[in-house]
C-alpha cells in the first residue's frame, strides 16, 4: 500500500508535570507546574524531601513553567522553613514574574492583612454584633408585619381579591394532613400526664381529682402549645422553604415584575389557612389528650369513664377552654409570620434556604412558648 496522501503525524505533546522538587548535589530545583490545579499532594511529599544538610542552600527556579498565587505560596512557605532551620537559602532561575508574585507575597501589607484575617474578635464585640445583627431583624420583621397589616386591610375591604384556593390548600396541609401527628402526641401526653399524677394522687386516695390534672393540663396549656410546635415543625419550616426556593429561582421577582403583590400571593393565604386549621387542630388535641389520660385512669387508678367525664365537668369551666383556644389564632400568627419572613430573608443559595428554614423552625418555637407564658401571667393577673 503506497504512502501517498498521508500526513505525517505530529509528535503529542508532552503530558503537564505536576509541581515538585527534586534535591541533586546539594541543590533544590523546583519543577512542573506550580498552579491550584498542580499543587496536589505536593505539601505531603514536601514532609519526605531530604533537604541539603549544608548552610547554604540553593533553589533552582528555571524549570517551573507556570506559578500562580497558590504555588508562590507554597514556595514562599520552604523559603521561610529552611531559613527558619538556620540555613541561608538564595533563590536563582525563576522567571520575572514568578519573583514579583514572591515579592508580592512577602510585602507588609499582605502580612498585615493576612495577620487582621485570623485574628478572632473581642468577646463584648461579638456580643454587640450578635445584638445589632438581632435589633436589626427585628426592626425587619417589624416593617414586614406592617407591610402585611396593610395587605389584609386592603383585602378587607375587597374580599374578591382575597385568595380563597391557596386558603383552602393551606388548611389541608397545615390542619388535615396534620391531625394524625397532633393526635398521636396529645394521646400520649394525655396518657403521660396521667400515669405520673397517679403515683401521687393513689397515695392520698384521690384518684377522683385525675380529670382535674389530665383536663385542666391539656385544654389550658398543653394542647395549643404541642400543636403550636407541631405545626411550627411542619408548616413554618415548609412556608420558609417554598419561598426561600422562589426566590432563589427568581420567581417572588417575577411576580413583582407582573404586577402581583407577593404579600396577597404567598402570606396572606397561609396566616388565614393558619389561623383558622391551629384552633381546629387544638380542639382535637383537647378531645385525644382527655382520652388518653382517661384511658390511663382507668387502668392505674380504677377510675371509670363515667365518672371521669362527670368529675371533668366540675373540674372544668368554660373559661380553661376558650383559653386554650384563645392562644392558638396568635401562636398561628406567629408560625406563618416568622416562616414567611425568613423565606424572604433568603440570600440566593441552596444553603441560605437551609439555614433560614431552620432558623424559622427555632424562631417560631421559641416565640410561640413566649407568648405562652405571656398569656399565663395576663390570666393569672385577669383571674381567668
Amino acid at each position: 500500500m503506497s504512502g501517498e496522501g498521508i500526513a505525517p503525524s505530529r509528535p503529542s505533546p508532552a503530558p503537564e508535570r505536576s509541581a515538585g522538587v527534586e534535591v541533586a548535589d546539594g541543590e533544590v530545583r523546583c519543577v512542573g507546574i506550580w498552579t491550584v490545579d498542580h499543587l496536589a499532594g505536593l505539601e505531603a511529599r514536601l514532609d519526605h524531601v531530604a533537604w541539603p544538610s549544608g548552610t547554604e542552600v540553593v533553589i533552582e527556579g528555571a524549570a517551573v513553567s507556570a506559578m500562580d498565587t497558590a504555588g508562590a505560596w507554597v514556595l514562599r512557605r520552604i523559603l521561610l522553613s529552611l531559613e527558619r532551620g538556620g540555613r541561608r537559602v538564595s533563590l536563582r532561575g525563576l522567571r520575572a514574574e514568578h519573583e514579583a508574585l514572591l515579592r508580592m507575597l512577602g510585602s507588609p501589607d499582605i502580612g498585615e492583612a493576612l495577620a487582621t484575617a485570623v485574628v478572632r474578635p473581642a468577646f463584648l464585640e461579638r456580643v454587640g454584633a450578635a445584638a445589632w445583627n438581632s435589633a436589626q431583624q427585628g426592626l425587619e420583621m417589624l416593617s414586614f408585619v406592617g407591610e402585611i397589616a396593610i395587605v389584609a386591610r386592603r383585602s378587607a375591604g375587597r374580599p374578591q381579591r382575597i385568595r380563597w384556593k391557596p386558603v383552602l390548600y393551606n388548611i389541608r396541609t397545615a390542619g388535615f394532613d396534620a391531625l394524625p401527628i397532633t393526635g398521636l402526641l396529645c394521646f400520649l401526653m394525655g396518657i403521660v400526664i396521667a400515669y405520673q399524677g397517679a403515683t401521687q394522687l393513689r397515695r392520698y386516695g384521690a384518684n377522683i381529682f385525675v380529670a382535674d390534672l389530665v383536663g385542666l393540663a391539656m385544654l389550658r396549656e398543653l394542647s395549643p402549645l404541642l400543636t403550636a410546635i407541631i405545626v411550627a415543625g411542619r408548616s413554618g419550616s415548609a412556608y420558609a422553604a417554598q419561598i426561600g426556593t422562589m426566590k432563589v429561582t427568581e420567581e417572588v421577582d417575577a411576580l413583582r415584575t407582573v404586577g402581583i403583590v407577593p404579600i396577597e400571593l404567598l402570606v396572606l393565604p397561609k396566616i388565614v389557612a393558619l389561623g383558622i386549621a391551629l384552633p381546629l387542630l387544638s380542639v382535637y388535641a383537647d378531645v385525644l389528650g382527655v382520652a388518653g389520660g382517661m384511658l390511663m385512669a382507668k387502668q392505674e387508678l380504677g377510675v371509670g369513664v363515667a365518672d371521669f367525664l362527670d368529675r371533668l365537668q366540675y373540674a372544668l369551666r368554660l373559661s380553661d377552654f376558650l383559653v386554650g383556644i384563645g392562644k392558638a389564632p396568635v401562636f398561628a400568627a406567629i408560625i406563618a409570620v416568622v416562616g414567611c419572613f425568613q423565606g424572604f430573608q433568603v440570600a440566593g443559595d441552596a444553603e441560605s434556604v437551609g439555614r433560614r428554614t431552620t432558623v424559622s423552625v427555632v424562631q417560631s418555637i421559641f416565640l410561640v412558648i413566649v407568648a405562652d407564658a405571656l398569656f399565663s401571667v395576663v390570666f393569672n393577673t385577669l383571674g381567668i
